[in-house]
């Protein structure tokens, strides 16, 4: 059974706050955040305010795959996880 729009953002905010307090990861994890953002995309119950942030944190996640050292990628954007959060909380 699909799960719907709330528990992908639900779930994406899940993966970014782990990233955020961590400041680690996989690169499965950032392989997660590129399918659901994928299926938000094409949703078109979530805000469209969300678009934008969606494309900021899937740039982040294909950076972060191809990156040689992740913890150090998601190091660099602990400013940008909260804020996405934050942002993703407010809209949906």
């Amino acid at each position: 059974m699909p799960i719907n729009h709330e528990h992908q953002l639900n779930l994406l905010k899940d993966i970014l706050n782990n990233h955020q307090s961590d400041c680690c990861g996989s690169v499965s994890e950032c392989e997660q955040l590129e399918r659901l953002i994928t299926s938000l995309k094409v949703n078109g119950e979530i805000n469209s305010n969300i678009l934008p942030i969606l494309e900021e944190i899937h740039q982040y996640s294909q950076k972060g795959i191809q990156s040689a050292n992740l913890d150090q990628h998601i190091g660099s954007h602990q400013d940008q996880l909260s804020q996405w959060v934050d942002n993703i909380e407010g809209l949906s």
